[in-house]
């Protein structure tokens, strides 16, 4: 399930660091560390609907890259640019979400089994999912085989059904890595109710996880935020703290 909110944004400013590979036929952006040569921490970025290569994700990119991660951002939209689609009066919204859906789902599992041959499992795998990119977080952090380090996902979509808009309790109830949710406080996409019962099926099962909610804010906040307005900005730069800081403790 998606809301208004996940195809909104307000562009960002900045020059990306990174560099476009192929990687298991899939348009990739990556971003390394200064000390790119010791890869030993691994961040895959599944992003929102505007692709890895929107600038602001771009940026959030370098900006975990710039502490020692290693990350790489699959572009499952192959092309397809939002902030063009938009723009065309003809633009099906749920139509093409609904392609694209697809695609993930079939190219999304071998670029990660790509990934894994070209790092090793000498290293370790963390996975940040934001909105659209939250349910390949989860496959991976539901997996034991693939032992994630550690997930965040940043105002997740796509975790109620579609039809009666109840949360998808397996896949909380499945997660075998530690999680972060970093929720903003207006969100259709994650209400209240379902973050809340979320954490609910998380206490029960022991899980080892942490919320950040952010007042003020709505779906979108963590990376297409407006940075002239203060409570956007700081719950956007606090939210990838966070998750960064998450990250570092998993992978120290």
């Amino acid at each position: 399930m998606s809301c208004e909110d996940c195809f909104k944004t307000v562009q960002h400013s900045g020059t990306p660091l990174g560099k476009t590979e192929t990687i298991a036929g899939v348009p990739t952006y990556v971003s390394e560390p200064n000390d790119a040569g010791a890869q030993k921490k691994i961040l895959l970025f599944f992003s929102d609907v505007f692709s890895p290569f929107y600038i602001n994700n771009q940026l959030i990119q370098d900006y975990f890259a710039s502490h020692g991660f290693t990350v790489l951002g699959l572009d499952y939209f192959f092309g397809d640019r939002m902030e063009t689609l938009v723009k065309d009066p003809a633009f099906k919204r749920e139509v093409w979400r609904g392609k694209v859906v697809k695609d993930a789902m079939e190219h999304t599992p071998k670029w990660v089994e790509a990934v894994r041959e070209r790092y090793g499992t000498d290293v370790k795998y963390c996975a940040a999912g934001y909105c659209f990119g939250a349910p390949y977080v989860f496959a991976l952090a539901n997996d034991a085989s693939f032992n994630l380090a550690a997930g965040a996902v940043i105002h997740p979509s796509s975790l109620l059904d579609h039809d009666t808009k109840a949360l998808k309790a397996d896949i909380i109830e499945s997660c075998v890595a530690p999680m972060l949710f970093s929720c903003a406080e207006i969100d259709a996409a994650f209400p209240a109710e379902a973050r809340r019962q979320t954490e609910d099926i998380l206490v029960k099962k022991k899980a080892e996880y942490y919320f950040q909610i952010f007042s003020g804010v709505s779906h979108g906040f963590g990376s297409r935020g407006d940075p002239s307005v203060d409570a956007q900005r700081w719950a956007k730069e606090e939210s990838a703290r966070g998750v960064l800081e998450w990250f570092k403790r998993f992978t120290a």
